[in-house]
């Protein structure tokens, strides 16, 4: 079997702390609610339960020093709703860019392990 991935498939999960981890899920996350301003829709976008993205967000509010993420007021007879912060930005970018990085290292060995698959 051949795999014919354009990115190098590499998913990178940092283990920040023997308890504190960062990957592909949470980034997902992160960038949903960026992306719709609300831990419901992220999660719904991600077929999550609102409980599990809801915990995530919080898990990571409490494990750095800054929270990444927000709530926010809702409007005239809406919700609230929930919005990255600066910090939760530069996580995100900063995540991106280790990823990228680590593609760009990895992709010709890659290449190699899958060029000699059956």
């Amino acid at each position: 079997m051949k795999l014919t991935h354009r990115k190098a498939p590499l998913h990178i999960r940092l283990n920040l702390t023997p308890k504190i981890g960062f990957g592909p899920g949470k980034a997902e996350l992160l960038e949903r609610l960026a992306e719709t301003g609300s831990i419901s829709a992220a999660a719904k976008a991600m077929d999550m339960s609102y409980r599990r993205a809801w915990l995530l967000v919080e898990e990571l509010n409490r494990s750095f020093a800054r929270p990444v993420a927000e709530k926010t007021k809702g409007g005239r007879g809406g919700g609230g709703g929930a919005k990255l912060t600066p910090w939760g930005r530069t996580v995100l970018k900063l995540y991106r860019e280790i990823e990228a990085k680590s593609r760009k290292v990895a992709a010709k060995a890659i290449t190699t392990l899958q060029s000699n698959l059956r």
